[in-house]
Parts: structure tokens; sequence; C-alpha cells
């Protein structure tokens, strides 16, 4: 399959929205998250008030601009910590795939670029959360050289990969 990877643009505001709720983990079997949760605050603050300077996204588009699936990476503050906070000085990361285009490894070219631009940038890491029940995309990320750092109470891991 044949698609580029660009930076995402304001255009791409709604894209990435539905690429955020595309990136809660469901176990295969059960029913989809509604589309409620976006509006949680510990799930919209990943993408509200989208495009302060340390606010950074790739999207993967296929053939007519069609986008398959996106990474982004945002600072945080302490007091407004995400589930994969490491710091304030290390962006977190999360990253969906259109359903239909996984497999395809979109993800793992789009998670290489996002490596190469926050090491452009000069952050010193990258982390992300994710559910260890979610094996691919567990793999995905131990394989781009993330570790497990930490474990929540709902049993998520927090990785990081030093840049």
């Amino acid at each position: 399959m044949d698609y580029s990877i660009e930076p995402a643009t304001k255009e791409d505001i709604s894209f990435l929205w539905e690429m955020l709720h595309q990136s809660v983990y469901v176990p295969e079997g059960q029913q989809a998250v509604s589309l409620d949760i976006l509006k949680e605050p510990t799930i919209a603050k990943y993408l509200i008030n989208w495009g302060n300077d340390h606010d950074h996204a790739l999207i993967a588009k296929g053939e007519d601009n069609n986008p398959l699936g996106a990474v982004w990476i945002r600072l945080f503050s302490r007091e407004n910590a995400g589930y994969g906070f490491i710091n304030e000085d290390t962006p977190e990361l999360g990253m969906a795939i259109k359903l239909p285009y996984r497999g395809q490894g979109i993800g793992k070219d789009l998670l290489t670029e996002m490596i190469d631009l926050a090491l452009s940038i000069g952050y010193p890491a990258l982390s992300l959360s994710v559910d260890p029940h979610n094996k691919k995309a567990l793999r995905l990320y131990e394989n781009s050289g993330f570790i497990k750092v930490n474990e929540d109470d709902g049993g998520s891991w927090t990785m990081k990969r030093d840049l």
C-alpha cells in the first residue's frame, strides 16, 4: 500500500480526535468504547486546545489524501499529567491506525518518524501508556526501543524510550 507521512495541520484536528478514540484499547470481543469517553478530562487532555509549540502530530495518508492513522506527542505538567507521564520534559505519545489499515507497517513507520522528529527537536525521551494485553501495540513499542518503567493500579504500563 502506498502512503505518505505528513505533519498534521489544523485541518487534521478532527481526525486526531477520531484517532484518540481509536487509541483506547478494547479487548477483542468486547464492545467498542463510546465516543463520550472523549469528554472525559483524563482523555480529552491529550488533544484539547491542540496547537501549542510542543504539540506535534504526523498523519499517514493514502490515496486521495485519505488519512489512515496518526501519531502525536504533547508535553504535560505534573499537575495535569497524563497516563504515561514521566516528567515535564518528556512528551507523551499517542497513536492509532484505522482498523482496516492495521498490521501493514503504517504504525511502525509513523512511530519511527515521530521518534526522529522528537530527536530533532531535542526531547530527551518519549513516554506512553499501554495496556499490556494489547500485544500488537506492546510488541511495536518494545521493538521501537520503549521499555516498561511503571505499572499503574489499573494494570497499564508506562513505557519510555530515551532519545
